[in-house]
Protein backbone atom coordinates (compact mmCIF):
# COMPACT_ATOMS: atom_id res chain seq x y z
CA UNK A 1 0.00 0.00 0.00
CA UNK A 2 1.34 3.44 -0.87
CA UNK A 3 1.85 6.08 1.80
CA UNK A 4 -0.90 8.13 0.14
CA UNK A 5 -3.35 5.23 0.35
CA UNK A 6 -2.35 4.59 3.96
CA UNK A 7 -2.93 8.25 4.87
CA UNK A 8 -6.32 8.45 3.16
CA UNK A 9 -7.55 5.09 4.50
CA UNK A 10 -6.38 5.87 8.03
CA UNK A 11 -8.03 9.30 7.90
CA UNK A 12 -11.33 7.81 6.73
CA UNK A 13 -11.25 5.06 9.36
CA UNK A 14 -10.31 7.49 12.13
CA UNK A 15 -13.22 9.88 11.54
CA UNK A 16 -15.60 6.92 11.23
CA UNK A 17 -14.32 5.53 14.54
CA UNK A 18 -14.56 8.89 16.29
CA UNK A 19 -18.04 9.53 14.88
CA UNK A 20 -19.21 6.17 16.25
CA UNK A 21 -17.99 7.20 19.68
CA UNK A 22 -19.87 10.50 19.42
CA UNK A 23 -23.01 8.60 18.37
CA UNK A 24 -22.54 6.35 21.40
CA UNK A 25 -22.21 9.37 23.67
CA UNK A 26 -25.32 11.00 22.21
CA UNK A 27 -27.28 7.79 22.91
CA UNK A 28 -26.32 8.02 26.59
CA UNK A 29 -27.31 11.67 27.07
CA UNK A 30 -30.70 13.25 27.63
CA UNK A 31 -31.89 16.10 25.42
CA UNK A 32 -31.18 18.48 28.31
CA UNK A 33 -27.62 17.19 28.67
CA UNK A 34 -27.00 17.44 24.92
CA UNK A 35 -27.85 21.15 24.95
CA UNK A 36 -26.65 22.12 28.45
CA UNK A 37 -24.39 25.16 28.77
CA UNK A 38 -23.30 26.65 32.06
CA UNK A 39 -22.32 29.94 30.41
CA UNK A 40 -22.23 31.63 27.03
CA UNK A 41 -18.52 30.81 26.85
CA UNK A 42 -19.26 27.09 26.67
CA UNK A 43 -20.49 24.94 23.84
CA UNK A 44 -23.04 22.24 24.40
CA UNK A 45 -22.45 18.75 23.05
CA UNK A 46 -25.11 19.50 20.44
CA UNK A 47 -23.19 22.57 19.27
CA UNK A 48 -20.00 20.53 18.96
CA UNK A 49 -21.76 17.94 16.80
CA UNK A 50 -23.23 20.62 14.52
CA UNK A 51 -19.79 22.24 14.37
CA UNK A 52 -18.11 18.96 13.41
CA UNK A 53 -20.65 18.39 10.64
CA UNK A 54 -19.97 21.86 9.25
CA UNK A 55 -16.20 21.52 9.60
CA UNK A 56 -16.00 18.11 7.90
CA UNK A 57 -18.29 19.26 5.11
CA UNK A 58 -16.20 22.40 4.57
CA UNK A 59 -12.69 20.92 4.88
CA UNK A 60 -13.05 17.42 3.42
CA UNK A 61 -16.24 17.16 1.36
CA UNK A 62 -15.93 20.63 -0.16
CA UNK A 63 -12.24 21.49 0.28
CA UNK A 64 -10.76 18.14 -0.69
CA UNK A 65 -13.69 16.75 -2.66
CA UNK A 66 -14.67 19.91 -4.53
CA UNK A 67 -18.38 19.81 -3.70
CA UNK A 68 -19.75 23.37 -3.38
CA UNK A 69 -20.75 24.26 0.17
CA UNK A 70 -21.74 27.47 1.91
CA UNK A 71 -21.11 27.08 5.63
CA UNK A 72 -23.08 28.89 8.33
CA UNK A 73 -20.48 28.47 11.07
CA UNK A 74 -22.01 30.96 13.51
CA UNK A 75 -25.26 29.00 13.44
CA UNK A 76 -23.44 25.88 14.64
CA UNK A 77 -22.62 27.68 17.88
CA UNK A 78 -25.80 29.75 18.15
CA UNK A 79 -28.13 26.73 18.35
CA UNK A 80 -29.68 26.19 21.76
CA UNK A 81 -31.64 23.04 21.04
CA UNK A 82 -34.29 22.02 18.59
CA UNK A 83 -32.28 19.09 17.23
CA UNK A 84 -32.72 15.71 18.90
CA UNK A 85 -29.91 13.35 19.78
CA UNK A 86 -31.14 10.93 17.10
CA UNK A 87 -31.12 13.68 14.47
CA UNK A 88 -27.62 14.76 15.50
CA UNK A 89 -26.48 11.15 15.19
CA UNK A 90 -27.97 10.89 11.71
CA UNK A 91 -26.47 14.19 10.52
CA UNK A 92 -23.06 13.19 11.81
CA UNK A 93 -23.27 9.70 10.30
CA UNK A 94 -24.29 11.04 6.87
CA UNK A 95 -21.56 13.70 6.89
CA UNK A 96 -18.79 11.36 8.01
CA UNK A 97 -19.82 8.60 5.60
CA UNK A 98 -19.74 11.11 2.74
CA UNK A 99 -16.33 12.39 3.89
CA UNK A 100 -14.95 8.84 4.13
CA UNK A 101 -16.12 8.21 0.58
CA UNK A 102 -14.35 11.39 -0.59
CA UNK A 103 -11.15 10.32 1.17
CA UNK A 104 -11.22 6.79 -0.23
CA UNK A 105 -11.75 8.01 -3.80
CA UNK A 106 -9.40 11.01 -3.75
CA UNK A 107 -6.71 10.76 -6.43
CA UNK A 108 -3.29 10.70 -4.78
CA UNK A 109 -2.10 13.42 -7.14
CA UNK A 110 -4.58 15.83 -5.50
CA UNK A 111 -3.01 15.58 -2.03
CA UNK A 112 -0.43 18.25 -2.87
CA UNK A 113 -2.95 20.56 -4.58
CA UNK A 114 -3.41 23.94 -2.92
CA UNK A 115 -6.83 24.89 -1.57
CA UNK A 116 -8.16 27.88 0.32
CA UNK A 117 -10.51 27.00 3.19
CA UNK A 118 -11.74 29.53 5.75
CA UNK A 119 -9.04 31.91 4.58
CA UNK A 120 -6.25 29.36 5.09
CA UNK A 121 -4.18 28.31 2.09
CA UNK A 122 -2.53 24.93 2.08
CA UNK A 123 -2.46 21.47 0.61
CA UNK A 124 -5.37 19.09 0.55
CA UNK A 125 -3.25 16.72 2.64
CA UNK A 126 -2.90 19.48 5.24
CA UNK A 127 -6.64 20.17 5.15
CA UNK A 128 -7.40 16.49 5.78
CA UNK A 129 -4.88 16.30 8.60
CA UNK A 130 -6.29 19.46 10.18
CA UNK A 131 -9.84 18.16 9.93
CA UNK A 132 -9.09 14.75 11.47
CA UNK A 133 -7.14 16.40 14.31
CA UNK A 134 -9.96 18.90 14.88
CA UNK A 135 -12.52 16.09 14.87
CA UNK A 136 -10.46 14.18 17.42
CA UNK A 137 -10.19 17.17 19.76
CA UNK A 138 -13.95 17.77 19.84
CA UNK A 139 -14.64 14.04 20.19
CA UNK A 140 -12.52 14.13 23.35
CA UNK A 141 -14.59 17.03 24.67
CA UNK A 142 -17.82 15.14 23.98
CA UNK A 143 -16.48 11.99 25.65
CA UNK A 144 -15.37 14.02 28.68
CA UNK A 145 -18.78 15.71 28.93
CA UNK A 146 -20.54 12.35 28.63
CA UNK A 147 -18.42 10.91 31.44
CA UNK A 148 -19.21 13.95 33.61
CA UNK A 149 -22.95 13.70 32.94
CA UNK A 150 -23.25 9.92 33.30
CA UNK A 151 -20.40 8.91 35.59
CA UNK A 152 -19.90 5.93 33.27
CA UNK A 153 -16.77 4.27 31.98
CA UNK A 154 -17.54 4.28 28.27
CA UNK A 155 -15.30 1.23 27.73
CA UNK A 156 -13.49 2.37 24.60
CA UNK A 157 -10.18 1.01 25.90
CA UNK A 158 -11.47 -1.90 27.98
CA UNK A 159 -9.37 -4.30 25.89
CA UNK A 160 -6.23 -2.79 27.43
CA UNK A 161 -7.16 -4.27 30.82
CA UNK A 162 -6.48 -7.71 29.41
CA UNK A 163 -2.69 -8.24 29.38
CA UNK A 164 -2.94 -10.59 26.41
CA UNK A 165 -5.08 -8.25 24.30
CA UNK A 166 -2.50 -8.17 21.49
CA UNK A 167 -4.61 -5.64 19.63
CA UNK A 168 -3.45 -2.37 18.24
CA UNK A 169 -4.83 0.45 20.37
CA UNK A 170 -7.36 2.38 18.29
Amino acid sequence: MSIESEFLDFSAEKILQLASRIEDCLSKLTAEQIWLRHSDNENAVGNLVLHLCGNVRQWIISGAGGTPYIRKRDGEFAARGGVSGAELQERLRETVNEAAQVLRSLPHSRLAATVSIQGFNGSILGAIYHCVEHFSMHTGQIIFATKLFTGADLGYYAHLRNPSHGQKTP
